[in-house]
C-alpha cells in the first residue's frame, strides 16, 4: 500500500470511495457528492492522506476545523472512508493510524468522530485506534427525513499538548 495525498488531480477516486459510502446510508448524512472546491474548503490543508494499492485508491482520510478560535488549533474533527472492496481487511486501521501520526507532526492534540450509532465497524475502528467515546447525541441530524443519532468519539494525544 502506498500512502499519498488528496489533491484535485485524485479528487475523482475520493468522490468514488466516498459515493460507496453515501450509499451505505451511515457513513454521511450527506446525499450529493461535493465539486472539489467545496471539498478542498471544507477540510484543512494538512493530513489529506489517500491510501493506495495497485495504483487504485482503496481509501482516504481527511480533517476538518472543529472552530475557528485560535484556542481550538489543536483540535480536528476527522472524516474516513474505506472502498468495500477492501473493507474489513485492516486497510482503516493502516490509514487512522498514519493520520493519528502525521496529525500529531502538525501540533494536532485531539481527534474528534461524530459516527452513525449503527455503524458499528468505524467505532469497532476509532476504538482499536486509541478513540474513546465520550457522548451521544441523539437526532442529531436528519437523512432522507429520517432523524439518526450519533456517537462522539475523540482521542487525545498522549505526546502533543501534554504541560510538562
Amino acid at each position: 500500500m502506498i500512502l499519498s495525498t488528496i489533491d484535485e488531480n485524485n479528487f475523482n477516486a475520493v468522490l468514488q470511495i466516498y459515493e460507496e459510502g453515501m450509499s451505505s446510508g451511515i457513513a454521511t448524512y450527506e446525499t450529493s457528492l461535493p465539486n472539489w472546491s467545496t471539498w478542498d474548503s471544507a477540510h484543512l490543508k494538512i493530513c489529506r492522506l489517500a491510501l493506495f494499492e495497485k495504483n487504485i485508491m482503496i481509501a482516504w482520510a481527511a480533517l476538518s476545523s472543529v472552530s475557528n478560535r485560535r484556542v481550538y488549533r489543536g483540535v480536528a474533527e476527522l472524516s474516513i472512508y474505506v472502498s468495500a472492496k477492501v473493507r474489513a481487511k485492516g486497510v482503516g486501521k493502516h490509514l487512522l493510524l498514519k493520520l493519528i501520526q502525521e496529525s500529531e507532526k502538525k501540533g494536532i492534540w485531539t481527534l474528534q468522530s461524530g459516527i452513525f450509532k449503527d455503524n458499528f465497524a468505524s467505532i469497532k475502528l476509532h476504538e482499536h485506534c486509541g478513540f474513546r467515546k465520550i457522548g451521544f447525541r441523539e437526532k442529531i441530524a436528519q437523512r432522507d427525513g429520517i432523524w439518526y443519532d450519533n456517537v462522539l468519539m475523540e482521542r487525545r494525544s498522549k505526546i502533543i499538548g501534554i504541560s510538562s
